[in-house]
């Protein structure tokens, strides 16, 4: 049997994109052109070796995976933030350049860095945020997520700062439920950007612990306990994309779990999806060795000792490369007055990194400098209309 599907939020289609069409890159990286990428379709029988690899239990033990600002960084950060709520620019024009670094460009680079060749995440540290209110606090979040890559659309209205709040007592099996609107538990999973990004407003009174897990890790598991089933995770499926966006033209995407292209493991997940599409009409139904193949990796990605929970602290940001690590929630419980509920801003990113991926692996189909129209109105592009909370919206 199928498990329960879980609806993961997911940004609405772009129209296709020319192939001569290039964005430029904010962090300096240059775009590896699909057609040119060479690309393994597997890796073999061995393990995957290098940063990437890395078990919860192990890193826990240590703090490398915290960067704390310093206090020339977090200055700067705040003047930026200061500037950028009195300036109130239209975030879907404003640019790194508008904000440039200089205490924080060794920041920007180690998130850079750990993002496109290394764990795959970093938790900055140090924003005061508690002390200047949600407005600078977004504007702070914005500027950093500009610096490593281009903001794009988390819904049909198109908002580029959204919100992971829960603005009812739905739980994730209600109709018309958002994963970000709720308290249950998450399933590991992957967004549809290249970047996820966090940053904590408010912790929750109970719960609500931050989880990754690694996706090398996980496919070196499935090697080591069901090596007839690892090669099942480079075969493409059908992903259901009218049950992430209803308005979508198409029913399904394809893309495998597992890519492997010059020498770089890369990691999109997300099974319920694979699930739901089967039912649509015309879509090749699984295999045994793929229903089991899917299910040992998602059975594996909650084992005890391969995830890395994180507390969030108000001020925390989360900088995450979709393709690296899988991320989910533990369930929470909120303080009962609103003003103090559990409250994250998300930024989505498309980053011109230096990470080879096949074409359209996982839903890389947004490319940096494509247009993208709302599918309906109503999107807020200045900070202080996106910071605030609208809790009559569809949960």
């Amino acid at each position: 049997m199928f498990r329960v599907p879980f609806v993961a939020e997911r940004r609405t289609p772009a129209a296709p994109r020319s192939s001569s069409s290039v964005g430029s890159s904010p962090t300096g990286f240059h775009r590896i052109f699909e057609e040119r990428i060479t690309m393994t379709t597997t890796v073999g029988l061995q393990p995957i070796s290098g940063p990437s690899a890395w078990r919860g239990d192990e890193l826990s033990r240590s703090t490398e995976w915290i960067y704390v600002l310093s206090d020339a960084e977090r200055a700067e950060l705040e003047a930026l933030g200061r500037r950028f709520v009195a300036e109130n620019p239209d975030l879907r024009t404003v640019t790194a350049a508008d904000y440039p670094f200089d205490a924080c460009r060794a920041l920007n680079e180690e998130c850079a860095a750990q993002m496109d060749a290394g764990r795959g995440f970093v938790l900055v540290r140090g924003l005061r945020t508690e002390e200047y209110g949600d407005a600078m606090a977004a504007a702070i979040f914005f500027v950093m997520g500009l610096h490593l890559g281009q903001p794009i659309g988390q819904n049909q209205r198109g908002d580029l700062l959204d919100h992971v709040i829960a603005t009812s007592n739905k739980t994730l099996s209600d109709e018309g439920a958002l994963p970000s609107r709720v308290r249950d538990r998450l399933p590991f999973h992957s967004d549809s950007s290249d970047v996820v990004a966090l940053m904590c407003l408010r912790g929750a009174k109970e719960g609500g612990a931050s989880s990754l897990v690694s996706g090398t890790t996980i496919y070196n598991e499935m090697l080591r306990r069901r090596p007839d089933l690892a090669p099942r995770l480079f075969d493409t499926y059908h992903w259901d994309w009218r049950r992430q966006d209803p308005d979508s033209p198409e029913l399904t995407y394809t893309s495998p779990i597992i890519g492997y292209v010059d020498g770089v493991f890369s990691t999109y997940a997300g099974n319920s999806m694979i699930f739901s599409a089967q039912e649509y009409p015309g879509v090749p139904q699984l295999t045994p060795d793929q229903v089991a193949a899917i299910n040992l990796f998602d059975e594996i990605s909650q084992e005890p000792g391969l995830p890395i929970d994180m507390d969030f602290q108000p001020g925390d940001v989360q900088w995450l490369l979709n393709y690296a690590a899988l991320h989910s929630r533990t369930s929470y419980v909120d303080h009962p007055e609103p003003e103090r509920r559990r409250h994250l801003l998300r930024l989505w990113l498309k980053r011109d990194v230096g990470r080879p991926l096949a074409p359209k692996f996982g839903k890389h189909v947004v490319e940096l400098g494509e247009p993208t129209t709302p599918l309906v109105p109503g999107g807020r592009f200045r900070i202080g209309d996106a910071v605030t909370v609208n809790d009559d919206w569809g949960v």
